[in-house]
């Protein structure tokens, strides 16, 4: 084991630097205002969202304002060569290597973290008896869920989401002038073409994006699950792709592919734990809300273009919108009447996108005579700005 913790901790022998890594400041300044706390951080999001990367930047900076990098600890347990030790074994063996005594402080770097069994249960541990800041990962929403509760009160979760527009653009080292405003369209369109997983934004490839998808049916889905028929999760995914801004049903999947409602049902949730699509319930009473279809969306546009293409702009123009607002608002769809407005916020905000077009006029009696708080029609990329405000 030494020797492969060597291989992870190269800042251990040598200086550390991240050489060609854009910064994402709106996280990094989050992750900076934890350190002093004594919670677990954990990471969560879409596989290769950039975790990994934050975690690394945040090693590079303890290093620069004097953290000793022999009390630095990284490690994705998810590696084949850590299968038969568990987290605390792993611990002690770094404290045995570097001669850190028990009270003296170290900063634990754990990726992939629920690959290990019982892992609440150790970090728990870890967090009640050592001196450590502990930050953590992982890409399930549903390996993550503490049963017995081990980690309430020890724990600050975090999402990091795929690129946002904003980001994308200064990824690209993309400024647009005020003059130039009429550009924020075209370089939209580019930005749903390649979405906003960071890898793929600085080198786009469609390969990339399948390789990722796979990645994530194959280990997170099919392989968690055991789940022996792989073909048909494929072709669930892509169904839900397809309808990808549109309420689903999900007993008309399960005829499509000739399995259950409850196996359908199942297989929506593995989607949805894995940060793969997002699910938008409707407004109105309690039942309306708990049986009514939900509407689906992407959590990267870049994904459901691999799968859709440029058919409907605007459904990508509004998928952009529900991840603009999502965690930032209690969100629903509206509909009455066999007419829909896209969005409508627990605090009574109406938002209708409407992507370089118009309202249809069963949809502007609607938006003009529906009860709220405010009403905003954003109908072009330029908009997007006053839902930051929100």
């Amino acid at each position: 084991m030494k020797d492969l913790l060597y291989q992870y901790n190269p800042w251990w022998e040598e200086s550390f630097i991240n050489e060609g890594v854009k910064p994402r400041e709106k996280y990094l300044c989050e992750l900076r205002k934890y350190l002093e706390f004594k919670q677990i951080i954990i990471l969560t999001g879409l596989r290769r969202v950039g975790k990994t990367t934050l975690m690394k930047i945040i090693i590079e900076e303890l290093i620069a304002e004097g953290t000793s990098p022999k009390h630095i600890l990284y490690v994705s347990l998810d590696d084949y060569l850590l299968h038969n030790n568990n987290i605390i074994e792993i611990v002690n063996e770094f404290r045995k290597i570097h001669k850190i005594k028990i009270e003296e402080k170290i900063y634990l770097f754990l990726d992939e973290v629920t690959y290990k069994e019982d892992f609440h249960v150790q970090l728990k541990n870890i967090y009640d008896t050592q001196n450590t800041k502990l930050f953590v990962a992982s890409s399930s929403a549903s390996m993550l869920r503490d049963k017995k509760a081990s980690l309430t009160g020890r724990a600050i979760t975090i999402e990091i989401k795929p690129l946002d527009f904003e980001e994308y653009l200064f990824f690209n080292g993309i400024t647009i002038k005020k003059r130039d405003r009429q550009l924020y369209k075209s370089h939209f369109l580019d930005y749903c073409k390649v979405g906003g997983l960071p890898e793929n934004v600085l080198h786009p490839s469609r390969e990339y994006l399948m390789n990722l998808v796979d990645d994530i049916i194959q280990k997170d889905i099919t392989a968690f699950h055991a789940i022996k028929n792989h073909q048909i999760v494929r072709d669930y995914f892509t169904l839900l792709m397809e309808r990808s801004g549109k309420q689903l049903s999900i007993n008309k999947i399960g005829k499509i592919l000739d399995i259950s409602p409850d196996t359908s049902k199942r297989y929506l949730t593995f989607f949805e734990s894995t940060y793969l699509i997002h699910l938008l319930p409707r407004w109105g009473k309690t039942n309306q809300k708990l049986l009514s279809a939900k509407k689906i969306y992407a959590s990267d546009l870049g994904i459901k273009y691999m799968f859709v293409g440029e058919r409907d702009l605007g459904s990508y123009f509004e998928n952009y919108i529900y991840l603009m607002l999502r965690n930032k608002k209690i969100l629903y769809y509206l509909y009455e009447d066999t007419t829909e407005i896209d969005f409508f916020t627990e605090d009574k905000i109406l938002i209708e996108s409407k992507f370089y077009s118009e309202l249809n006029k069963k949809q502007e009696k609607l938006f003009n005579e529906y009860p709220a708080n405010k009403k905003l029609l954003i109908d072009s990329v330029e908009k997007l700005a006053v839902l930051q405000k929100l």
